[in-house]
């Protein structure tokens, strides 16, 4: 029979039916695979939402990984759409899977369609799947300031990777080809130029690592040249000009509170906040379900999503944490400092003989160091061609690039997961703040969020299993030394903690003896599996959600400018300012004061930007710069200096040696590390008995570096870690000459230095005219330096009660001053 006449009369039950847990029960066509009930927790999740939430504007769901939530949100959706909250629309991060939400809801037999101009959808009879590029972007089918779709209700899915997506939509990249670049820099020049004469310099030359921030006065002061300028250029056919194209519509109207990032090789336009209320569908929704998997910070939902905080009172979780799938999760380089990126190589590649092992890397440069023994790199071309493979059969090491979330590697597709170092930040205005912040909790939580999102790709249901590593210098030191180990979800702590238990024996031992721990895994020991699952029986969901106070006031403040009243933003920025207690987070806060301060009172903005220069010298300088603070000589004995800092510093010697090593990791020769790599020599000096400063980042005047030896002795150093040229330019050795002269400045004639240049060469170009002090450390003696400072390292954390022994290790391994130079550096020609 062709014609269905329950539907006709109306009487169908799957149409009918409110209950998401009955529309489960009456669905008449699922697949076998859903046998004849949900699973408990899917059962408890619908539950809480249908008897207590459903009539919430804004809800948001955890789940763990694997635990049947794209059921779930299919449930709740065809609820909306019964109880006629429709049209319903499911959001997911990308194409692949919408693929994926659409496979489900035809194996349960719910309508779905990816069309938006389906008269199902419309209607309120089918779902709409979609990625959020889709729903976001200024061209928006469902209208920008406008509704063009109405929209009942939606469910946001893996929520956290739709907010990165968001951030981009929302964003304005203009390539340095285009004449529009040109003209956008030839506007802020002198601005450019008053905050860092270098940087600007730095900008027109190309450097990779050049990236700067517009003041914000400026960026005011030229607003309308700079509507005119885009406006004029928002209908370009320009390949080049795209994003100016998509992201014009969604930031004309509030272009004054936009941050400007000028990079040599783009320039970044981007809000101090989502302005989300441009897609009014969307912010009007009657029904938004927030979904993710288990994060323990909630604070993006309000500074991405603007959700209001005050009307959820909890999280929509299962009664217990226990359905999340096995891992045990090793840290080999906090077990052993010895072991190094080559061993973990070795034995991977070894391990992926037999299984599959599954590496995520956070760049295209870390891919190149597993190339030799990969046999699949996947990027955004060939990733899900490359999982299905993996899914299919053994293929052995494979490298993914730079995607934390999305994928789905089950059983044997991943019985070894790697998260290879600390995700990348990809925004110019990232890197900015990643600056600004130096390792503060607000960088961390979204550091943490990202790793726990790569390590969930193993395990897909509570049956499942896989082996998690976390390697990298960097990220071991991120996990120890700066305490982001605290900030993982409940369960994913007590899988840590657990597998710690299991390993501590073989702590200071070699890979081959971590290799029967990890067996206890992947051959299915069952006194592992029981004790595994025993450790999660107790573990609970923590419902309660985690809004930072911080961010929610920003987001308010943000809100108030949005509707032009500045006063009571900047009343609002002050009190986060006040309840703030670290210095750099303070600082940073001020300076956003300042922005909008100087909406209604200029003068009054410079003095508080002043204030937050004391704070943190890394934000925007005020117009009249500030007072340089010279480095002055330590007090004590450079053994004793060296012991003084890691007490101060260090909660164990231990974490000393991450700290270490993690210099060492960051302490190379690589286009776009600039930041890092400064940040790091500077610690250096710290880190064998000096003292050190930043200049050039700090006071916007003089070297990227400047190390006090003691006796009045200075080393002035430039870092050119990300030249690619074969000789030495007459740019940087003009840049270190003019260091030289600023030295020679700011201090006395009792002073002394050596002026030093890090670069791949020590040849200087013809027309260059070097100063004939100058040293310089290339890729060889920075090696050099690197191996000593290892077994440096080592060697004090084991004398730090004996300052004569310290001293030695400082001369044994050529740290001393009247080593360093003759060991580390050499002549240029």
């Amino acid at each position: 029979m062709f014609i269905d006449f329950g539907k006709l009369n109306g009487n169908n039950s799957v149409d009918t039916v409110l209950d998401p847990r009955e529309i489960f029960d009456v669905l008449p066509e699922k697949d076998e695979k859903y046998e004849e009930y949900l699973r408990d927790v899917q059962t408890e999740v619908l539950n809480k939402w249908y008897n207590e939430n459903k009539d919430k504007k804004d809800v948001i769901v955890k789940m763990n990984t694997g635990s049947g939530k794209t059921v779930v949100g299919l449930l709740i959706l065809k609820s909306c759409l019964n109880e006629k909250k429709g049209p319903a629309v499911y959001v997911v991060p990308d194409p692949y899977l919408v693929k994926q939400v659409i496979e489900e809801a035809k194996c349960l037999g719910i309508e779905v369609t990816e069309r938006t101009d389906d008269p199902s959808f419309l209607k309120g009879e089918s779902i709409l799947v979609i990625n959020i590029f889709k729903l976001i972007n200024g061209k928006s089918v469902f209208g920008v300031e406008q509704i063009d779709i109405h929209i009942g209700s939606i469910i946001i899915d893996d929520a956290h990777a739709c907010l990165d997506i968001a951030e981009t939509q929302f964003s304005i990249n203009i390539p340095s080809e285009t004449s529009v670049y040109k003209e956008l820099l030839n506007l802020f020049r002198e601005s450019l130029k008053q905050q860092s004469e270098v940087g600007l310099m730095e900008l027109e030359a190309g450097d990779p690592n050049a990236n700067r921030i517009v003041p914000f006065w400026t960026w005011n002061e030229k607003k309308s040249d700079i509507i005119r300028l885009l406006h004029s250029n928002k209908d370009s056919n320009e390949e080049n000009l795209k994003s100016l194209k998509f992201g014009w519509p969604l930031l004309k109207n509030n272009i004054e509170l936009c941050n400007c990032v000028i990079g040599s090789d783009s320039i970044e336009i981007s809000p101090k906040f989502l302005p989300i209320h441009n897609i009014p569908s969307f912010q009007n929704a009657q029904r938004r379900i927030f979904m993710s998997a288990t994060i323990s910070d909630d604070t993006v939902l309000v500074s991405h999503f603007n959700i209001n905080q005050t009307t959820i009172n909890q999280s929509i979780t299962p009664n217990s944490s226990n359905d999340i799938g096995e891992r045990m999760i090793i840290i080999p380089q906090e077990l052993n400092t010895e072991i190094s990126d080559v061993h973990l190589k070795s034995f991977y590649k070894d391990l992926s003989c037999k299984h599959n092992v599954v590496i995520i890397v956070p760049s295209n440069y870390r891919a190149r160091f597993w190339e030799d023994v990969a046999d699949k790199i996947l990027n955004s071309r060939n990733l899900y061609s490359g999982v299905a493979e993996l899914k299919n059969g053994h293929v052995g090491l494979v490298v993914v690039i730079n995607k934390y979330d999305g994928i789905d590697l089950p059983k044997t597709a991943c019985s070894v997961l790697v998260i290879d170092g600390l995700p990348d930040v990809r925004r110019k205005i990232d890197k900015i703040e990643q600056g600004a912040l130096q390792g503060s909790d607000l960088l961390l939580n979204g550091t943490i969020q990202k790793i726990e999102q790569g390590m969930g790709r193993g395990i897909r249901s509570k049956d499942d299993y896989c082996v998690v590593f976390l390697m990298g210098r960097s990220l071991v030191s991120h996990l120890y030394v700066y305490g982001a180990i605290d900030k993982f979800t409940s369960a994913t702590s007590k899988q840590i903690e657990l597998s710690s238990q299991l390993s501590k024996q073989l702590r200071g031992k070699s890979l081959e003896d971590l290799r029967e721990v990890i067996n206890y895994s992947l051959e299915r020991n069952k006194e592992w599996i029981k004790t595994s699952r025993g450790a999660l029986v107790k573990v609970k969901y923590d419902s309660s959600v985690r809004f930072g106070e911080t961010t929610v006031l920003e987001r308010t403040a943000y809100n108030n400018a949005l509707n032009k009243n500045y006063r009571e933003a900047t009343r609002i920025m002050l009190e986060a300012v006040n309840k703030e207690e670290n210095n750099i987070i303070r600082g940073f806060l001020k300076q956003k004061l300042s922005e909008y301060l100087h909406f209604y009172d200029p003068v009054e903005a410079q003095q508080t930007l002043m204030s937050a220069v004391n704070d943190n010298s890394q934000v925007v300088h005020p117009i009249e710069g500030i007072q340089y603070n010279k480095l002055l000589p330590s007090d004590t004995s450079q053994a004793q200096g060296l012991v003084n800092f890691i007490r101060s510093r260090f909660s164990d010697p231990n974490k000393y040696i991450l700290f270490v090593n993690k210099l060492i990791d960051q302490l190379i020769f690589l286009p776009n590390t600039a930041n890092v790599f400064e940040q790091a020599f500077m610690d250096l000096a710290y880190v064998i008995g000096f003292t050190g400063q930043r200049p050039e980042k700090e006071f916007k005047k003089g070297p990227d570096n400047l190390w006090s030896i003691g006796n009045s002795e200075y080393y002035v150093v430039e870092c050119k870690n990300g030249a690619i040229a074969e000789q030495i330019s007459k740019h940087d050795c003009n840049q270190l000459n003019g260091s030289i002269n600023w030295f020679l400045e700011r201090y006395d004639e009792s002073n002394t230095l050596v002026p030093i240049m890090i670069h791949k060469s020590n040849k200087f170009e013809f027309a260059a005219s070097p100063h004939k002090n100058i040293r310089i450390i290339n890729e060889s003696s920075l090696n050099q330096l690197k191996t000593n400072l290892s077994e440096l390292a080592k060697g004090v954390t084991a004398n730090l009660n004996d300052i004569n022994k310290v001293d030695d290790l400082l001369k044994t391994y050529n740290f001393t001053p009247e080593n360093f130079i003759t060991k580390y550096t050499i002549e240029y020609k």
